[in-house]
């Protein structure tokens, strides 16, 4: 049990940053479903830096996984600023803009890389090799029984992302800017009425969304799958976009479907162990998050409530 709650916290986390990002983008009014794609590229940033810091530093050296998460922010937002500029200043479609967005991100990435292992490797090379990260575990709260395992070997990430969540919470909910990104999702035309400047708010949005995706892309990259490749693009994005529609675009109930979505992969993995069902089986039952997405859909989804102003173009002339 104690092994469902680690492995269900290391992927639950990156997800959940994921899923603020998309908040933030959605509650300024930006529909966003290029999570993934901000993912990929800021994995893709931070891995390279990763891979040239490596040659310097060293492999074991957990100052190369933190400078990677701060340049996969950097990538991600970067990124996310096409985004922005699509649907923001050429006010087109954001539903296709994300999907764009997504696949060039895909092509990019995977050309990219190639690119530069040749350069740095010599070799034609869609992946970079990066190890996973090492964990700790927290004493005494670690000995508490059941909830104790969620302290347990855990990946340094986490508490970065714990420490985020809190001030992306603090920041939406506590402070002038957050109260001004929803009202642009609920009522752009009163913001701008206030004297708000609606669209460098969505800006901002947006950035802050590719931002936070490209750190949950690179916490995958040193976990899940201890290297960068176009496996990255697993459906981890539009996952983390079907959590915010069930926490009803709120920071604190996504979290528990994060956590719901992460003790259900994790568990159903586990449970493909306890059966002794041979390893081809795995890939069924890691499929037990996007089943439960399913299956969450039919029951909640004439119960949610989007930002009102959520996929409209911003017209500073409509009223």
């Amino acid at each position: 049990m104690t092994k469902v709650f680690t492995d269900g916290l290391s992927f639950a986390m990156p997800l959940l940053i994921m899923a603020i990002g998309a908040i933030y983008s959605e509650k300024s009014g930006v529909t966003n479903l290029a999570i993934e794609g901000f993912q990929g590229f800021g994995a893709f940033i931070g891995s390279l830096i990763a891979i040239i810091l490596m040659g310097t530093m060293g492999q074991s050296s957990q100052a190369v996984l933190y400078i990677a998460m701060a340049f996969a922010a950097v990538g991600g937002g970067i990124y996310a600023c096409l985004h922005a500029l699509l649907c923001i200043r050429f006010k087109a479609n954001q539903v296709i803009s994300g999907v764009v967005v997504n696949i060039l991100a895909v092509a990019l990435t995977s050309f990219c890389t190639s690119l530069a292992n040749t350069k740095i490797n010599g070799t034609m090379s869609n992946k970079f090799i990066l190890g996973v990260s090492t964990r700790f575990t927290i004493p005494v709260i670690s000995r508490i029984p059941w909830v104790g395992g969620l302290f347990k070997n855990m990946y340094p990430f986490e508490i970065i992302i714990i420490v985020l969540v809190i001030f992306f919470w603090y920041l939406m909910y506590k402070t002038k800017f957050g109260m001004r990104l929803r009202a642009c999702g609920e009522n752009p035309q009163a913001v701008d009425a206030a004297g708000g400047d609606v669209e460098k708010t969505r800006w901002a949005a947006v950035i802050i969304s590719g931002a936070l995706s490209g750190i949950g892309g690179i916490c995958f990259a040193y976990s899940l799958l201890a290297n960068f490749s176009p496996s990255i693009y697993m459906g981890y994005g539009y996952l983390a976009i079907a959590a915010m529609i069930f926490g009803n675009w709120g920071i604190g109930t996504t979290a528990i479907v994060c956590m719901i979505f992460g003790l259900a992969k994790s568990g159903g993995y586990q449970l493909c162990i306890f059966m002794g069902l041979p390893s081809s089986y795995s890939d069924l039952f890691l499929m037990l998050p996007y089943v439960l997405t399913m299956i969450l859909l039919i029951f909640f989804s004439k119960k949610n409530h989007p930002p009102k102003a959520a996929g409209e173009a911003w017209d500073k002339g409509k009223r």
